[in-house]
């Protein structure tokens, strides 16, 4: 008898939980909105159905300024803004956009009297940024500001997202040498499908959480937009320096923007020619307009950054892309001298030293630093002569220097080194603030014993603190599934990312490349989204 009380009693109370109402739900969850960083307020409060955020339709009509029909008779709500038409019916599992079906997060629910329907579905639709903060039980919506262009909270056009009123860097590089990542070879001469597969890799990138994007502008003193300094690359149409038709540049820009998304340009600065042949070359390249400024190494072309005049044209080349495009930021890797240098394949610079070298330095390797360092001091300084808010980073090897060759340096046994090998000097950047933030190219994983992925990150956020420039990490997406150490797990790139929150300095990350991330290696994807969804 006492058994049969208390599972009468048991069932009461499991029956009175159930029977909670959304309000008591939403209660318990606290779930907040912000939209454009300011509250969005519900007389209804939000709640999760099946981990989507549901919200009363009165929210879609009065904080977005849809129109809101509801049918009674069927249970359907149709909600229209501009040329999106929404029609989502209680029940169903899936809704029609546009007349198209497409497949629900969490049906529509009529909960005393109130029709809640899924918010991240509905804002997505109608053209809104829409993430979730776990830690602060938060929806945070962006939607286009009064000029048309989407903007994050805490960030205005021009401006870095890791700045330190904005959302976290989630960079990806797009590449477009060897048509890496864009546009694809298939597309050459065809305007339309070379915008179509931008898009399409923007709408990929940006459900992950990419929230900025570094696409390759000079791939090889070439340029993907209407150049007075260099050719049209042969990328965009299979032959260079053949116009294609359109700018590029242009549309990926207004495109990026378009989503809230920021457009970094990225240049090689002395790659000069992934051919050596230069009778292949269109005769405005760089290689048959100075030759003499032109080195032959490892089977490419470089442009010799001991001549000062070679320098200034490429950052004359840069600066006519930072006068004319609202991109947000100038971004470098880490070409600058080749690094495979051996003494039967020599980077033959013994002239310029000898011609070049005003101060007298004795020792070469000092005097290839220096010239870097010139370049990037007087990069940057040009840069943000003409455009303040417009931010300039470099994305170096990982590896500065070895401690067994420099106390001052990491703890690892790289075979090259950034300051060695390439002749970036990445730490007299920091110090004299040449640059605004700094990427390190991490592409190792937390056990690969000659440079772990934990130690790098340490000493590089040793490097960066207390100066004021930022530090993002380059992950190396790339790698999963290979036979290196550590890459065989997807958990590698999120416990890569979870390591990064020990440190301050870091202020977000960089995967390379976009092509590889949205291949969804080893199911990285779904792992990627959920982490950035709950941080």
């Amino acid at each position: 008898m006492k058994f049969r009380s208390l599972l009468m009693l048991l069932l009461m109370l499991v029956l009175s939980l159930s029977s909670l109402s959304p309000s008591a739900q939403a209660k318990a969850t606290q779930i907040t909105m912000l939209l454009d960083g300011q509250p969005l307020h519900s007389d209804v409060p939000p709640y999760l159905k099946s981990n989507f955020t549901m919200v009363p339709l009165r929210v879609i009509s009065e904080g977005f300024g849809a129109s809101v029909n509801w049918d009674k008779g069927t249970s359907t709500a149709t909600i229209s803004q501009g040329s999106e038409i929404l029609v989502l019916q209680a029940g169903r599992k899936t809704a029609k956009v546009n007349g198209t079906a497409v497949s629900l997060d969490a049906s529509v629910q009529v909960v005393s009297g109130r029709t809640m329907v899924p918010l991240r579905f509905v804002g997505e639709h109608l053209g809104l940024l829409v993430n979730w903060n776990q830690a602060k039980q938060q929806v945070v919506l962006v939607t286009k500001n009064a000029g048309g262009t989407p903007t994050v909270p805490g960030t205005t056009p021009g401006t870095t997202p890791g700045s330190s009123n904005s959302v976290q860097v989630r960079g990806a590089w797009i590449s477009t040498v060897y048509n890496l990542d864009w546009p694809s070879s298939k597309s050459y001469g065809n305007v339309d499908q070379q915008k179509a597969e931008y898009s399409s890799l923007l709408d990929k990138l940006q459900d992950t959480g990419i929230n900025a994007v570094f696409v390759q502008v000079r791939p090889a003193a070439d340029a993907i937009y209407p150049s007075k300094f260099v050719p049209w690359s042969q990328y965009l149409t299979g032959t260079p320096g053949k116009d294609p038709g359109y700018d590029p540049l242009a549309y990926l820009v207004e495109e990026t923007h378009k989503r809230g998304m920021q457009f970094h340009a990225w240049f090689n600065p002395f790659r000069a020619s992934i051919l050596t042949d230069v009778s292949k070359l269109p005769a405005g390249s760089t290689a048959v307009q100075h030759p003499d400024w032109i080195v032959k190494q490892g089977g490419k072309l470089y442009i010799n950054p001991g001549i000062p005049e070679a320098r200034q044209q490429i950052i004359d080349s840069v600066m006519e892309v930072v006068q004319n495009y609202n991109v947000d930021g100038v971004h470098m890797d880490d070409y600058f001298y080749p690094s495979g240098e051996s003494i039967s394949d020599k980077f033959n610079d013994d002239s310029t030293y000898v011609t070049y070298n005003p101060d007298q330095i004795k020792n070469k390797g000092d005097w290839r630093r220096s010239n870097i360092n010139t370049f990037v001091r007087d990069l940057g300084q040009s840069i943000h002569r003409v455009k303040p808010g417009v931010s300039f980073g470099i994305s170096p090897f990982g590896v500065w220097r070895n401690k067994a060759t420099d106390i001052t340096g990491s703890d690892t046994k790289a075979g090259i080194t950034a300051y060695d090998s390439m002749y970036a000097d990445v730490r007299t950047w920091i110090q004299n603030g040449c640059i605004d933030y700094v990427a390190p190219q991490i592409y190792w994983s937390m056990s690969f014993t000659n440079a772990r992925y934990d130690k790098l990150v340490d000493w590089w956020s040793q490097e960066v603190r207390g100066t004021g420039v930022k530090l993002y990490i380059g992950h190396a997406p790339y790698k999963l599934g290979s036979p290196e150490v550590g890459w065989q797990t997807a958990q590698e790139i999120i416990n890569q990312l979870n390591y990064n929150k020990q440190s301050s300095e870091v202020q977000g990350s960089i995967f390379y490349s976009a092509k590889d991330l949205i291949k969804n290696p080893l199911g990285l994807l779904p792992l990627l989204k959920s982490y950035f969804l709950a941080n």
